[in-house]
């Protein structure tokens, strides 16, 4: 460290502190990621384009491409429209590939996100489709202070819940302590000019709370024990949490600890559709829903010499469809099963391109007692069980009834609670999240949950691409295939690296 120099300083500071385009794209219809609303020029009239897939992409496609004269169908395996960006109602229903039957009995009006459930500010495709569809939107609470820590383990912290304000503000405060002493002591850059250093500790001192001596002290940052005021009630904060404690109770392990505005994806401000992010797939569906043919399951993808086959099943038996032009939005892990006749590197592709196991709980609750009692509004709950998420609802504050989802989960947390039965997944979330909070058993009244890697029409969550997964899978499916053309959210770098998932 002390050959570091200032500008490496300085860098190095900088790093520690903080759908349906690809296809297009592909057709040579733009040249770069719009702005604003798509201007596709040009005539479709007399081609036939199939589509595979009633999501936000096969819908995107049929209505662009609508505009220009193409005869479009699209054919969705499901009997609704949206794919993934599916929001959770009263008499929504789903059958899991290895459970039964289940219809949500949530109250009219009460939804939670199954799927997608935030849009940062910088997805300016999604959001110029908002203004376009008239899909108003509202602000999603994604950082909340007042929402929770929980780690189950054998710390003096653990087994509790600790505010998300108490340990980033002792962090904060640590970390900056421990900085500002080692600029002092000329231990960080000896190339710092002593004008330098004395900025570097002024700032510390206001980002980390320190006192003159440069030492961390408890302060209002972090909440009170008692909240000041009027007459004498000054108020009194409790003291900082001992950083062995912190550390030792496990909330900075890497898989526990999470600063979600850190995060490009998940830096505020964020939206959601008002109603339900399905409102974005309605909006839609009303502009191509004479195109959509549902129950429709695509069994068989053929290039042809000229155009391409489809062959696909419906309730009077087997189809087939012929066309210009195939588009096709289905996830990788459905496409897998179904015959075609596509190259060996597009075939890898397909059969190779892992998608993380992930699942989802709504629970509905007779009184929202997390505004009520706790003070917390929107915002996530984080945790080292199986529950790894708790999300509170950042819609119709203050009103009598609620529901948040009881947990979010990856990977093999995620598939270990996907193997449960619908009851039992039901006892896990009321289990866990009672510890949380122990008004659970009094206020809950139904659940309806959703394995995402159990959902026979999508198999998983969302594509997972390593650095070689995306110097190969990824650009072979980047290429047309003969007359068929892939879109979706496993054809684009927004889709996300991590296996762990966090903050989606």
């Amino acid at each position: 460290m002390k050959s570091l120099s200032r500008r490496d300083f300085i860098t190095k500071s900088a790093v520690l502190a903080g759908g349906a385009y690809p296809a297009m794209l592909a057709l040579n219809l733009l040249p770069a990621a719009p702005a604003h609303a798509f201007k596709l020029e040009g005539s479709g009239k007399g081609k036939h384009i199939i589509i595979l897939g009633a999501g936000l992409a096969g819908m995107t496609v049929a209505y662009e491409l609508g505009k220009l004269g193409y005869h479009c169908t699209i054919l969705e395996a499901r009997n609704r429209a949206g794919g993934r960006c599916w929001s959770i109602r009263k008499g929504a229903s789903e059958t899991e590939t290895t459970n039964s039957h289940q219809t949500a009995n949530f109250d009219n009006g009460l939804y939670f996100n199954a799927g997608p459930s935030r849009i940062p500010h910088h997805h300016e495709l999604t959001m110029q489709y908002c203004k376009e569809l008239g899909v108003p939107l509202e602000v999603y609470n994604n950082v909340n202070e007042s929402t929770y820590y929980y780690s189950e383990g054998n710390g003096s912290l653990s087994n509790q819940k600790v505010r998300a304000r108490e340990v980033h503000n002792d962090m904060r405060g640590y970390m900056s302590e421990l900085l500002a002493k080692a600029v002092d002591q000329g231990q960080v850059d000896t190339s710092l000019s002593s004008e330098d250093a004395a900025k570097v500790i002024e700032y510390l001192r206001a980002e980390g709370g320190l006192d003159i001596d440069k030492l961390y002290k408890a302060s209002a940052r972090r909440g009170y024990l008692e909240a000041p005021g009027a007459g004498n009630k000054v108020g009194s904060v409790a003291d900082p949490h001992k950083l062995a404690d912190i550390i030792q109770s496990g909330l900075l392990d890497p898989d526990f600890y999470n600063v979600a505005e850190y995060t490009y994806e998940l830096q505020m401000t964020m939206f959601q559709a008002v109603g339900g992010m399905d409102k974005i797939a309605q909006a839609l569906e009303k502009q191509v829903g004479k195109s959509i043919k549902f129950g429709a399951e695509v069994t068989e993808v053929q290039n042809q010499p000229e155009g391409v086959k489809i062959i696909y099943k419906d309730k009077k038996g087997t189809q087939e469809l012929t066309g210009d032009l195939c588009v096709c939005t289905l996830p990788l892990p459905v496409l897998s099963n179904i015959n075609h006749n596509f190259s060996s590197d597009v075939s890898r592709a397909i059969d190779f391109v892992p998608y993380i196991q992930t699942g989802k709980i709504g629970l509905q609750f007779k009184r929202r007692f997390w505004e009520e009692d706790e003070h917390i509004f929107g915002g996530i709950t984080h945790t080292n069980n199986e529950l790894t998420q708790i999300f509170y609802p950042s819609n119709d504050y203050l009103s009598k009834k609620g529901a948040l989802i009881g947990y979010y989960n990856f990977n093999e947390k995620a598939k270990a609670v996907g193997e449960l039965s619908y009851k039992e997944r039901e006892q896990l979330a009321l289990q866990k999240g009672g510890m949380i909070h122990p008004q659970y058993p009094k206020e809950f009244e139904n659940s309806f949950s959703v394995s995402w890697h159990k959902l026979p029409h999508s198999l998983g969550g969302w594509a997972v691409y390593s650095s070689d997964d995306r110097n190969t899978h990824y650009q072979a499916l980047q290429k047309p295939e003969g007359q068929v053309y892939f879109a979706g959210e496993h054809m684009t770098y927004l889709t996300f690296n991590r296996l762990d998932g966090r903050g989606l």
